[in-house]
């Protein structure tokens, strides 16, 4: 028979304790969020370290707490060569995207491709990253409803609309100074829920760690992946461009990252943030992998303790565990890292796309002379809205056989290749508009092409894209980077370049 999710008095006190520090730390702030610079740039004056675990935060997310171990479980480590990318963006950045903007004082992170291309380049990369923090919003508030629907039994449509509700006020009353701290303290919260359920884990097998390796090994769970130069699957090198490509924009467009470059009170401080939420990530991630590869040598050892319709859904096991096997009161401190994980995302998204919404359309389009009273409420305002649509996003994954492939097929899309955009700013001095916008033109047709042609059917199929998902981003990024470079050569004397990078 199997074992039945429990909830004991002290799991309630552990998750009751932990929202009401987490709201208490929220209105603490409320004060110095009534200014615009308060709501968005924390008034430029917190500590790296502080910034540092921020960015950690917004990395991590219940992505990494329910769906790494899901795929660990499903299939191997191959999803870990992402991780290994970050180093290097972190150098790129600290080396050459954080003095530029921390240089132009601008808080949002597309007002240079104004400058350098014309306004249709900000309007494209910020509608991109909007559409791209609309789909993070709702993979994060899926999975964190998929361990409250296997401990309470309640439907996950009405847990992810309670927890949209729940983050979209909270967001809404503590601005980026509340978001960054609370950040930290989830981060903590996170790392040390995760690192006591591996812990568990390896004690829970008759055989100890030697047992956990030795079934692991037999499964092959360890594996990178194949290290050939195919392009049709996810090898290692594939998703090694990926992620680098993604980790890129990450630290370079990203309007989360962006933003916190500014919040921080000195140069100094910002590359320390950079420097620490990045490379935390890996060692925590590999803690994530680690999770869902014991978590297969557990269920190996117990079949008869996995429900049989868990067995095909990764991204299910972990929560199960969490709330059949834990102890009272471990079992409360992973559901609210669960909580932790997805709350620090979700609030930044809903802050940094707030800040977005007011930078790039209103002040730009609609009322570039707005006094401060009307910045508040067009923040508030459009923070309410995100939270709605973002929930609406959740709403639609439901029954998705794998968040983390969902995510990364979404962000691939949605980012449209806006780090060639940005990339062709930043290189070349001699970049122009028409470059631009025939590298966009040519980027975007390839991401449609990459995106929708394996569903084409009859005829149309034998023109469908034979490459990876998760090359979509790369040879979007590089036709917008490579058009746009090309058509500036042969057009280098029939226009003057835009003043900027």
């Amino acid at each position: 028979m199997l074992p039945q999710p429990h909830l004991t008095s002290l799991d309630l006190v552990v998750l009751i304790g932990y929202f009401l520090a987490v709201l208490a730390v929220g209105f603490a702030f409320w004060k110095r969020s009534r200014s615009v610079d308060g709501f968005t740039v924390a008034s430029r004056g917190l500590p790296g370290w502080l910034t540092g675990l921020s960015i950690l935060g917004t990395y991590v997310s219940s992505i990494s707490f329910v769906a790494l171990p899901g795929k660990a479980f499903g299939g191997n480590w191959n999803s870990f060569v992402f991780s290994l990318s970050i180093p290097l963006a972190a150098w790129i950045a600290v080396r050459w995207f954080l003095p530029f903007y921390r240089e132009s004082g601008t808080t949002s992170a597309y007002t240079h491709l104004e400058q350098r291309f014309g306004p249709w380049a900000r309007i494209y990369a910020s509608a991109c990253y909007l559409l791209t923090q609309l789909a993070r919003i709702g993979t994060v508030t899926y999975l964190m409803a998929l361990p409250m629907q296997v401990l309470l039994g309640w439907n996950i449509g009405m847990i992810i609309i309670v927890t949209g509700i729940v983050t979209t006020l909270y967001t809404f009353v503590g601005g980026i100074v509340g978001v960054i701290w609370t950040d930290a303290i989830q981060t903590i919260v996170l790392m040390a829920g995760a690192l006591a359920c591996a812990l568990i884990m390896v004690f829970s097998l008759p055989g100890g760690w030697g047992q956990l390796v030795e079934l692991a090994n037999a499964g092959d769970k360890f594996s990178l992946g194949s290290f050939g130069g195919s392009l049709t699957e996810s090898t290692f090198w594939v998703v090694l461009i990926y992620g680098l490509f993604i980790n890129l924009q990450n630290f370079g467009v990203d309007q989360n990252y962006v933003q916190r470059y500014h919040t921080s009170r000195s140069d100094r401080e910002a590359r320390k943030s950079i420097w620490m939420g990045g490379l935390l990530y890996v060692p925590l991630s590999a803690l994530f992998f680690f999770i869902g590869t014991a978590l297969f040598a557990y269920y190996s050892v117990h079949p008869g303790a996995l429900p049989p319709e868990y067995r095909g859904q990764g991204d299910l096991v972990f929560p199960w565990f969490i709330v059949s096997v834990l102890p009272s009161g471990v079992t409360g401190l992973l559901v609210a890292s669960v909580f932790a994980a997805a709350m620090s995302t979700i609030s930044s998204s809903l802050n940094s796309t707030a800040t977005i919404v007011l930078d790039d359309y209103y002040l730009r389009f609609v009322r570039p002379g707005a006094d401060e009273r009307q910045k508040m409420r067009l923040l508030h305002v459009t923070t309410a809205v995100i939270g709605v649509l973002g929930t609406v996003m959740a709403l639609a994954m439901i029954n998705v056989k794998s968040a983390l492939d969902a995510w990364w097929s979404l962000a691939g899309i949605f980012s449209g290749g806006m780090l060639g955009l940005f990339l062709l700013g930043f290189i070349s001095r001699q970049a122009r508009s028409a470059g631009a916008l025939t590298g966009v033109a040519a980027g975007v047709l390839i991401i449609l092409w990459m995106s929708l042609s394996p569903r084409w059917e009859g005829e149309l199929a034998r023109w469908s894209s034979p490459f990876h998902g998760f090359l979509t981003i790369v040879f979007g990024t590089a036709a917008i980077l490579l058009v746009g470079l090309l058509i500036t050569g042969l057009f280098k004397n029939s226009e003057q370049p835009r003043e900027g990078t």
